[in-house]
């Protein structure tokens, strides 16, 4: 992988927290500045919509709990269009409910727009920076151009992913993944919420009336193709806060599989019924789910379990019927992540033959999501925004240890993403945090790095 470091869990204790970014804004290479105040305001705004967890007496000291397609996920996107069509904007809903907003360039070029997307939906005990922080960018960035009256050559626009999180209807970057190709749409719109299986992503979709016309592609012909995509995100590890770097200019992303693991037993009474004539599917995945762990080890990657469930008939003197886990694997290598999972699955087979009488053992592949490395027109805009607004000391390349839509826009247009600080690390936690300087240069890196692309996508054109 081009980046030479990888984002982690945070194993240590971290010291006190301290902005990387300068209280004023730096000079602007583009002539234009970022408006701190309102993209701030307009942030925690938004962030009224699905606010949840409080853990301080500030308004804004919530967490977030805005899964995909709930009523609090539609107020915001029909916000966000509203937003968009009062800058001129034209506005695009696509068979996945993904808003496209498109700003016309000088040039009034037919070509696919540069855009800068994220997304608005979180986890359910999420913060309000990771992916909102990404979409008020945006706006930020084109409602500044607009009161200034700057504009790009080619066109340029926001974009709304639907179901980044995978939290509600479970597969990561979902709709990016139908737009790149990668999701055929039937399954995506067959995803079923993870608690209510009557409930569907289509018949939310439907729901809310963001089951747009145009088809979910990049294919010109048919769909929405983009001319680049730039995506401000929080790091989301400790990195950038311990290098005291304020900029992560980001050159790809890791490989990362998700499975359903399911594990059949048999109902028995706990008094009655010997260990030797159980089939335990508790025990086997307990014992599973701790294999994942050593095995994850072995190869220096990441395995992980999220979810756990067992069947609502369950009950304290009764050995259950049946367990299902989830299984995240990642790694900066695919070879890598194939070998942990395979060797992950065989030992889980034989660990299903361990106790009593054994259990059986199916499992599903839910998402896989390759690595991938960024375009290097895309990276060296970014690289030069971060120099002009920090100084060349002051960036570092790093390699994102999440999924992020932009794995998926990147096999169909150039693309590339670029991190901020948060808090020691924390993110998918009520507490996540990005200081209101490290928002603000954030968003202005975004400008510049849109602005420095546009001027390169006109020469190498020409």
């Amino acid at each position: 992988m081009l980046g030479s470091t990888i984002s982690r869990q945070l194993s240590t204790p971290v010291r006190r927290w301290a902005s990387t970014a300068t209280a004023s804004s730096p000079s602007s290479a583009s002539g234009l500045r970022i408006n701190s105040d309102r993209l701030l305001e307009t942030l925690h705004r938004t962030c009224r919509w699905g606010a949840a967890h409080r853990y301080g007496d500030d308004p804004t000291e919530t967490g977030m709990a805005r899964l995909c397609l709930t009523d609090d996920d539609a107020k915001v996107r029909r916000w966000l269009i509203q937003e968009a069509e009062k800058l001129g904007c034209t506005t695009t809903i696509d068979q996945m409910g993904n808003l496209f907003a498109r700003q016309p360039g000088s040039f009034r070029s037919p070509a696919p727009m540069i855009a800068m997307g994220s997304h608005l939906d979180t986890q359910p005990r999420g913060g309000r920076y990771d992916g909102i922080l990404g979409v008020v960018a945006g706006l930020e960035v084109l409602r500044t151009m607009q009161e200034r009256g700057f504009r790009t050559l080619y066109d340029i626009g926001l974009v709304n992913w639907t179901n980044e999180e995978g939290a509600r209807f479970p597969k990561s970057m979902c709709s990016s993944g139908v737009w790149a190709g990668a999701t055929p749409i039937e399954e995506a719109w067959g995803l079923t919420d993870i608690f209510n299986p009557t409930v569907t992503l289509r018949s939310e979709l439907e729901r809310h009336g963001f089951l747009g016309s145009v088809a979910c592609s990049s294919d010109p012909a048919m769909g929405y193709p983009l001319g680049a995509h730039f995506e401000l995100h929080i790091e989301q590890g400790p990195i950038l806060e311990e290098a005291r770097k304020s900029i992560g200019v980001v050159c790809g992303a890791q490989g990362y599989r998700w499975l359903t693991i399911t594990v059949t037993g048999r109902d028995a009474h706990t008094g009655t019924t010997p260990l030797a004539a159980r089939r335990d599917p508790v025990l086997a995945a307990s014992k599973m789910i701790v294999a994942s762990n050593a095995v994850a080890k072995k190869y220096s990657a990441l395995a992980s379990t999220g979810v756990m469930k067992l069947p609502r008939t369950s009950s304290t003197n009764t050995v259950a019927s049946e367990v299902t886990f989830t299984l995240d694997i990642r790694h900066l290598q695919d070879r890598v992540v194939r070998a942990v999972q395979d060797e992950c699955l065989e030992t889980f087979a034989a660990i299903a033959r361990e106790d009593g009488r054994g259990v059986s053992l199916d499992w599903t592949l839910d998402t896989d999501s390759a690595a991938v490395e960024f375009d290097a027109h895309c990276i060296a805009a970014v690289q030069d925004a971060a120099t002009h607004l920090v100084g060349a000391e002051q960036w570092m390349k790093l390699t994102s240890g999440a999924g992020h839509d932009s794995v998926h826009t990147s096999q169909h247009c150039p693309t590339a993403m670029i991190f901020v600080p948060c808090k020691e690390g924390v993110s998918h936690h009520p507490q996540e945090y990005c200081s209101p300087a490290d928002c603000t240069l954030g968003a202005q890196t975004l400008l510049e790095s849109v602005v420095n692309y546009d001027r390169r996508r006109a020469e190498m054109e020409q």
